[in-house]
């Protein structure tokens, strides 16, 4: 699958400001989602494990983050051009500079329209972001089943899972450590 531009997104002709703020909005939040963690950090996190496999562990870390950042972003991508989008926000763009031009349409507008308008669309954005997230989390257990499917596969002399064990216990001492903060 070819990867949309900013101005193909959701569809719709040659794309707009609101198009490229979608977009560059979403890849900003995204971004503070998924934000990969300093190999100082894993090794403060992981102190009971030597250099390589801390090392190791980093580098599986780093394109874990990496692959779902690109999934997430594809995702995101095909959702607009299916519901397209890039149409909807032309037409809202077009909408507004046509309220604009008309100099009466500001007297005339209802505050109480604007507020229940409003309110919908942030309803609308809370459900669209929770079906992602949705998504999001699926897609994080299917990688964990990938994950736990390979490890099975694996054979047992490679060391890996030794290391993945000692993943696991890090992970869960680390999170009992954070939870008392």
């Amino acid at each position: 699958m070819e990867k949309a531009t900013s101005t193909e997104i959701g569809g719709g002709g040659g794309g707009s400001r609101r198009q490229s703020d979608l977009n560059r909005s979403f890849k900003l939040a995204i971004r503070s989602l998924l934000t990969s963690c300093s190999k100082q950090e894993l090794a403060k996190a992981f102190s009971n494990f030597s250099n390589a496999e801390q090392e190791s562990l980093h580098r599986l870390f780093i394109q874990v983050i990496t692959s779902l950042h690109k999934m997430v972003e594809d995702e995101f991508e095909s959702l607009c051009l299916e519901t397209q989008v890039g149409a909807a926000l032309e037409t809202v763009e077009q909408l507004v500079e046509e309220k604009n031009l008309d100099s009466l349409f500001s007297e005339k507008s209802n505050i109480m329209d604007a507020v229940q308008n409003l309110s919908m669309a942030k309803r609308n954005e809370i459900h669209y972001l929770m079906g992602m997230l949705e998504k999001a989390e699926e897609q994080n257990r299917c990688l964990q089943d990938r994950v736990e499917l390979l490890r099975q596969k694996m054979p047992d002399d490679s060391g890996i899972s030794v290391v993945m064990e000692k993943f696991k216990s890090g992970i869960l001492s680390y999170g009992t450590c954070s939870d008392g903060i």
